[in-house]
This record gives structure tokens, sequence and C-alpha cells, in this order.
């Protein structure tokens, strides 16, 4: 686990102006929230062992713009999750022969650097998974393994990230490795359980056969975040609307290619191996959760989907942040 100390905030000042900008951070704010995150994750009866860091608590506060109430929700279902589904978070190791085949083959990757307005880019091609030599745990693990990584860094967990698609051999056979109620859960939980800033969603090559599947995707997600996806038939028509492809592979239009990003992210990936493997001593006591919560159903609808994490903010949570 992480060793704790003073906090001393890394972030650039221009990303410390968006921070208030956006999400109302600033020094008393933070100093605040971060406290009280620290005594609740403490006092909870629920939470039996988990990271306290500020670092790690700063993910949801960022994520629920210090919203406390939500920032804690969001957490304790966090935690659910990664017990609930403990093939997708633990043992997110990026050496096991099947994640390294994988990263190795460019399936999912993040761009080195940051674009213009500071956001990394997750580039991903699911048409290089086989479906009939891999399983969903290995699709699960490797989101995972690439998710966690990303999320230490705090620079993102405030400037958010871009998604880049291409879907370039897949199949109806990538269709059948989920059912639709695990499909379901995974896109909710992907966008309101994992505390990231999802700014940009671009996809390419999507193929008439699975377009069904994509437009049943669409249905479950925010009408915020729908509004940030755009889909091409092809890589031509994408250069024509994108307007920055530098952080792309160059086999799509950048100019780094893709070979050399996917060796630069395998060594992120080993720098962050030892804090994705501690995490697996995060325990939650499922005996204290409902029998819904326990079986996975962590969606984040508590209130009939009336919550939105990134534009909804208590007042009353900010009251109590409040400094003389």
């Amino acid at each position: 686990m992480v060793k704790e100390g003073k906090y001393m905030s890394p972030l650039s000042e221009d990303t410390r102006r968006l921070a208030r900008e956006e999400l109302r951070e600033d020094e008393a704010i933070r100093e605040n929230a971060l406290e009280h995150m620290k005594k609740w994750a403490e006092d909870n009866p629920r939470i039996e062992t988990c990271r306290t860091d500020p670092c790690f608590l700063l993910r949801f506060l960022r994520a629920k713009k210090f919203s406390l109430p939500m920032a804690q929700e969001a957490m304790e279902r966090y935690l659910l999750l990664r017990q609930t589904y403990n093939y997708a978070f633990n043992n997110l190791d990026c050496l096991l022969p099947n994640m390294d085949y994988l990263f190795s083959e460019g399936y999912l990757f993040a761009a080195p650097g940051r674009d213009k307005d500071g956001r990394r880019w997750i580039i991903a091609r699911p048409g290089v998974f086989d479906p009939h030599k891999y399983t969903n745990a290995d699709m699960c693990r490797i989101h995972g393994i690439t998710y966690e990584t990303l999320m230490e860094d705090e620079e993102s967990q405030v400037r958010g990230f871009v998604h880049y698609g291409d879907g370039a051999g897949v199949s109806f056979p990538h269709l059948t490795l989920f059912t639709p109620k695990e499909a379901v859960r995974i896109v909710k939980n992907g966008e309101r359980t994992l505390p990231m800033r999802h700014k940009e969603v671009w996809g390419i090559n999507v193929h008439p056969s699975i377009k069904y599947a994509l437009d049943f995707g669409m249905s479950l997600i925010s009408e915020k975040i729908k509004k940030r996806v755009k889909v091409f038939t092809n890589l031509e028509e994408a250069k024509k609307n994108m307007p920055d492809l530098s952080m792309l592979p160059k086999e799509y239009g950048g100019t780094v290619p893709m070979a050399e990003m996917i060796a630069l992210w395998k060594k992120e990936l080993l720098a962050a191996r030892p804090q994705l493997l501690a995490h697996d001593e995060m325990r939650v006591r499922l005996e204290l959760f409902s029998e819904g919560a326990r079986a996975g159903a962590v969606s984040a609808l508590r209130n009939n989907g009336s919550c939105n994490p990134q534009t909804d903010v208590l007042a009353g949570s900010f009251r109590k942040l409040q400094v003389d």
C-alpha cells in the first residue's frame, strides 16, 4: 500500500486553475475533503482495508467535483465492484502471458504525452482480441490494468481522457463474450463507477453487422457522454473530421509509430505494476452490503438515474467544506 504523508500537489499551475474552474478544487477545500474522506474510510464498518492516501482519495473527490456524499458513495461502490468482479480487478499483472501478448499486439494502450488540453489518449483495437482464444476475463483484466495505471496520475484525474477505437476485425463472436446483462453492467460501471473523466470518444471502422450492438451500448450511456461520441465509417472520414491527429499512432495519421507507442506504454505499465498488485489487499465486508449489491448490481443508479456524477453537486457537501 502507499505510504501516507503531507500532501504536496503535483499539478501544474494550469491544471490547478482548471481544477478550480471545473472541479471547485482549491487548497482549503481539498485539505478538508481529504480529512473527511480519510476519517470516513477508517470508520466505515463496510470497509475492511483500503488505500487512504491523497492520490487515491482524490480520484473520487475530483470525479465527483468535491461532493463528499457522492465521492464516498462512489468509493464504496468502486471497492465493492473490485471484490464482486475480482476477475477484472484482482491480479492486475501486465506480465501475465495473455496480458503481455495483448499489450504487445496493441489491443489497448495509452499514447505517450498529452494533447493540447493536457489529456491522455487511450487507443483501443478490439479486432486484435481473438474471441476464440481469449476470454471475457482477459478482456476485463487488460482494461482494468490500463485504467488503474492511468488513474494514478493526478494530472489525468483533472484533465480526463480521450478514447479512440478502431473496430476493424470486430465481428459477431466478439459480441458473445458477454451476456446482455453483463454488457449493461460493464457500460454503466465504466461511466459511473470508475472515477475517470471521459472527455471525448472517437470510433472508426464499425462494421454494419454490429451496429445494433453499438446502438444498444449508446442507449445505456448518459446524454452528456453520448454527445461526446463520434463514430466514422473509415479512417479517411475520421481524418477529415478530427481536429487533431497528433496523438494518434502514425498508422492512423499521427507521427509516432504504433510499435514505439506500445513499447513506451509497456514501460509505464511495469512502473505501475507493484501498486496495482498491492491493490489486491483492499477488501470490503460483503456481508454488510445488500444482496443485490453483492450480486453486482452496483450500477450507480440509486436515484433512478437522477444522479449525474459529473454535473450534480450537493450544496450541503460544499457547506461542510467551507473554511472560515
